[in-house]
């Protein structure tokens, strides 16, 4: 059989995904704002762009470490790279898309019938992202897509029609069915914005035309400034095997810092952290430091972190358990035993929450959401052979499932992916986990107890916009109910007593509510009036230090 030839080569994709990663860093803080109505959690922009440029990254890495790598490896490479750096509903849908182009590619000669060759990659995209959605719903990303796709079929089909033809059709196409979107979504409509995800798209398929014929469409004539800076985390070896009387924890994070904080907050973060334990390491600066220690209070490192600035890509490793999996695959057995729960966390006191509950913390939540490649690191790197993972946040779902699909395929492990919603589900799921009874009668009632937590939230809006509970204003209380804004006022408790009465009409025997950041005096004053009127319910407040939502509430 002879070799599948190609009329593209590595360093066009290369060129390609360099041109998308640059539109896409220039256009994200545009199209977070689409979403953003009227709360600013929305980050669609960002991360389809930590999607495409986790593929960018990964193939310059491969082409430095091999310059003679070849287009179907390269190709396969890009597909892989960007369906573990998937972040968010758009970002796995985006990720998903670029699998499927490249992999037709790969699959097929372009020296003949090129346009038509390329017009059905763009076809098996648009499969792909139906695909990767339960319910479609018109007047997104799906349906830019489909009239990309479209228009390049039938470009395809025109006499002497070349690849830069079809890619300048898709691109317009794309562009005119973006303008289009409100008139399929109302809630767009009431916004007035366009679909985020569908200008996503249009971003990128501007670039494949970019990279086809040198024009450079008016969206990626003029960058913002937004810069992405890849950092290389530590691998976490030490070059020898911790002493048997030494910590029992690395943990490794990125410290995001204000510049004009540095000179005081990181030498009280090297003191703090010194005294925790040893092998501390902490570099970087101009905001942004990668911190390296090794500690037998996890907590207490992270916690010196937050109060020098924002920690993220926060991972811990158990050095037991590390040493112990690897006697194993020496061995030749497997290492994974028992069960462990995966749990996404929107702030440093939820994260809390989960840890003492028994999970393994992720980090995430609106601007943070972790990548399909982190959520599969956590999976597979718990040594579990059962593993059940809490999303708590809808945008995280889809990622969670591809990476517990993935581990599932790729590792010895069991996955379960309980669908939580919100924060306040996952903390209602956990607090049922039982590791003695079977793997599926854990995730049962795991599943059933987070679906039976009517949730809540309050918080403010940040632009003008029209909710499900009428107009609102920069400045408006808004209360969140079922993941809808649902009351809308000038008072953020008025608005929150609100909310709880209408998740306890329905009945209920505890109510949780989780503080946000500046929210515990809040959070006290709608516990006292939950037990004045409900004397019969429960409360439970907890510190989640959660951005953006002074308060989650839920009723079980």
């Amino acid at each position: 059989m002879e070799p599948v030839t190609h009329g593209i080569d590595l360093d066009a994709v290369a060129r390609f995904v360099d041109i998308a990663t640059d539109a896409l860093s220039a256009a994200r803080e545009e199209i977070d704002a689409l979403n953003v109505y009227p709360v600013p959690d929305g980050d669609t922009g960002t991360n389809m762009f930590l999607t495409v440029s986790a593929a960018r990254d990964e193939l310059r890495a491969a082409r430095a470490a091999d310059p003679g790598l070849g287009i179907e490896e390269g190709l396969a490479l890009l597909a892989r790279a960007a369906l573990m750096g998937a972040r968010g509903n758009s970002g796995v849908i985006l990720s998903q898309m670029l699998r499927a182009y490249v992999t037709h590619l790969a699959g097929a000669g372009l020296e003949d019938r090129r346009a038509h060759t390329i017009a059905a990659a763009m076809q098996a995209a648009t499969d792909a992202s139906y695909a990767a959605v339960g319910t479609p719903v018109e007047g997104t990303i799906l349906t830019v897509a489909r009239a990309a796709s479209d228009a390049a079929r039938v470009a395809a089909h025109r006499p002497g029609a070349r690849a830069r033809d079809v890619f300048t059709a898709a691109a317009a196409a794309a562009r005119a069915a973006l303008a289009r979107t409100p008139e399929q979504l109302p809630v767009l409509a009431r916004a007035g914005v366009v679909d985020a995800g569908g200008r996503g798209l249009t971003v990128v398929l501007d670039a494949v035309e970019t990279t086809a014929t040198g024009r450079r469409p008016m969206q990626l004539a003029a960058p913002i400034g937004t810069h992405h800076i890849p950092v290389t985390l530590p691998d976490g070896s030490s070059g020898g095997d911790p002493a048997d009387d030494g910590p029992g924890y690395e943990v490794i994070y990125l410290l995001e810092t204000a510049r004009d904080a540095e000179e005081e907050a990181i030498p009280a973060l090297r003191e703090a952290l010194g005294a925790l334990g040893d092998s501390l390491v902490v570099v970087g600066g101009d905001g942004l430091w990668n911190v390296h220690v090794h500690v037998d209070d996890v907590g207490a490192a992270i916690e010196a972190g937050v109060v020098a600035g924002r920690p993220h890509r926060i991972r811990v490793t158990h050095f037991a358990d590390q040493a112990a999996e690897a006697r194993h695959r020496a061995s030749g057995r497997t290492a994974r035993t028992g069960r462990r729960v995966v749990a996404v966390a929107a702030g440093p006191g939820l994260a809390e929450l989960f840890e003492s509950a028994g999970a393994l913390v992720v980090p995430g939540g609106p601007g943070r959401r972790p990548s399909t490649g982190q959520l599969l690191e956590a999976i597979t790197g718990c040594g579990a052979s059962e593993v059940v993972v809490l999303p708590n946040d809808g945008d995280t779902v889809r990622a969670a499932e591809i990476a517990a699909r993935t581990a599932e395929a790729e590792h010895d492990v069991s996955v379960e992916v309980i669908p939580t919603q919100a924060q306040v589900q996952g903390l209602a799921a956990i607090s049922v986990h039982e590791p003695g009874r079977t793997f599926d009668a854990d995730v049962r009632e795991m599943t059933a107890t987070a679906r039976h937590a009517r949730h809540g939230a309050v918080t403010v809006a940040a632009r003008q916009a029209i909710t499900m509970a009428g107009p609102c204003e920069p400045g408006d209380a808004l209360g969140v109910i079922a993941g809808d804004f649902a009351v809308v006022g000038a008072d953020l408790e008025a608005v929150a007593h609100e909310v709880l009465e209408r998740l306890l009409a329905g009945g209920g025997e505890l109510v949780t509510i989780v503080a946000g950041e500046d929210g515990s005096d809040l959070a006290a004053r709608v516990c006292a009036r939950v037990e004045e009127r409900h004397p019969h319910v429960d409360v439970a407040v907890h510190e989640g230090g959660q951005p953006r939502y002074p308060l989650l509430v839920s009723v079980e």
